[in-house]
């Protein structure tokens, strides 16, 4: 460690001396700009209403020509660093249980994003899914977070093949894969995936079934770099500069981590202004993988810079991940649409989301497919509540109790001051919760 922190201020000194070179942003937030041979359906602006309403109609007949008459499944994976072995642990459990809905709609962020290809293509892409979340990946992701931050204050963007994260996706993004996602897409079915624009500081939601269906060595370099963006965190990871083209103009657009505006999304920011124009899918099921924890035990924080960064950056997500969850709840109640969600525990023994190691995530991955298998993954909201407003013990990943055994971990009722859930208690911002949810 000691050796890390002269590093990190050698590095420091250096910083000022990398200048990587780049084309300008497009000059406007909502524009016509897409990467080059790309229809401008490959992606949304979350907050471009006018491109929602051109958008959607396709979008969502494709979705119930998928399903076929069928109730429509959705899937919703967040960010999580590390913690995504959770949700590759429960697909996984999911599927050997033979639980395991054929999803029309799945959508992920950062390591949601990682998962995402896999949960859309199905149980077929099992072993592919629990290789990229059971391997080393300290291996193949570089040494400790501390020194791929200060490696990136000397060398914020590297080649592509200089850059670890891209050497990992790049090893499960194949050609098959895209071809596989191609015809999923032509049925309708839809694959989303959602970056951060640096530049306009807004989230780009990318359809990865367009990219796909484009073919070529184009879509697949597209893709790729689409889901190492999403999960690009910002100083530990470099930016994905996507070049575009609007008319004669071409620019490059800078996108990192899509947890850095959102951490889990079901549809586009703008549906919540105009919900009417989603189609009524009353039937539909909503399921969303929080591939982190919404409550976590007080830890003593050291009296360190990183220390103190990481607790920061630790909370300002999981408020972020209860507002998108509060999010959801309005708008799935609104379409009458059945809600579920399952959650790393509080309890459970998490150190640190940005070490990927092997052992950590094994157990993870191990805990989500041993209750996916037992039938204790899913949450209704209430349940998700209950369980998160009373106190919890720290534990071992082996003793720690499924997300779906809400009651059994909520133990007796709570105290008249601990009435009100950590979930609940934030503003509501179209109404009440619903109890059909």
């Amino acid at each position: 460690m000691r050796i890390e922190a002269l590093c990190m201020v050698g590095v420091c000194l250096l910083a000022g001396c990398a200048t990587p070179g780049r084309l300008p942003a497009p000059p406007t937030v909502i524009n016509d700009a897409e990467p080059a041979g790309f229809p401008r359906s490959v992606r949304l602006v979350t907050t471009d209403l006018r491109g929602f309403l051109r958008q959607a109609p396709q979008f969502f007949d494709g979705i119930r020509r998928a399903a076929a008459g069928s109730p429509v499944n959705i899937l919703a994976l967040s960010g999580g660093g590390s913690e995504g072995a959770f949700g590759a642990g429960a697909l996984i459990g999911l599927s050997e249980a033979h639980e395991r809905p054929r999803f029309e709609l799945v959508t992920g962020v950062s390591a949601g994003a990682l998962i995402a290809p896999f949960a859309f293509l199905g149980p077929r892409w099992d072993p592919e899914l629990k290789a990229a979340f059971t391997s080393d990946q300290r291996q193949l992701l570089g040494a400790s977070p501390t020194w791929r931050v200060a490696k990136r204050l000397v060398f914020p963007s590297p080649g592509k093949h200089d850059d670890p994260l891209f050497g990992m996706v790049d090893r499960y993004v194949t050609p098959a894969m895209v071809a596989a996602v191609a015809r999923a897409s032509e049925r309708g079915r839809r694959l989303i995936i959602a970056t951060t624009d640096l530049d306009s500081e807004e989230t780009v939601l990318w359809d990865m079934g367009v990219v796909a269906e484009h073919g070529g060595p184009a879509a697949l370099a597209l893709f790729r770099d689409i889901i190492v963006a999403s999960a690009s965190v910002p100083g530990a990871f470099p930016p994905v500069l996507i070049r575009v083209r609007d008319g004669n103009h071409v620019y490059d657009e800078m996108h990192v981590d899509g947890t850095v505006t959102t951490s889990v999304f079901t549809f586009p920011l703008v549906a919540d202004l105009r919900p009417q124009d989603i189609p009524p899918l009353r039937s539909g099921r909503l399921y969303m993988i929080v591939n982190s924890q919404l409550a976590h035990l007080p830890k003593t924080t050291p009296l360190s810079t990183v220390a103190v960064l990481m607790r920061s950056f630790s909370a300002g997500m999981t408020y972020k991940t209860r507002e998108a969850i509060i999010d959801t709840i309005n708008l799935a109640s609104r379409l009458g649409m059945r809600f579920r969600l399952t959650e790393i525990p509080a309890e459970f023994p998490v150190t640190n989301v940005a070490d990927f190691d092997p052992q950590f995530m094994r157990g993870l991955f191990d805990f989500g497919r041993r209750c996916a298998l037992a039938g204790r993954l899913w949450l209704t909201a209430q349940q998700t509540n209950k369980r998160n407003m009373y106190p919890h013990a720290a534990s071992t990943a082996a003793d720690t109790t499924c997300p779906g055994d809400a009651e059994a971990a909520a133990g007796k009722p709570a105290p008249p001051q601990r009435a009100t859930s950590i979930i609940t208690s934030l503003r509501l911002r179209n109404g009440s919760v619903h109890g059909g949810l």
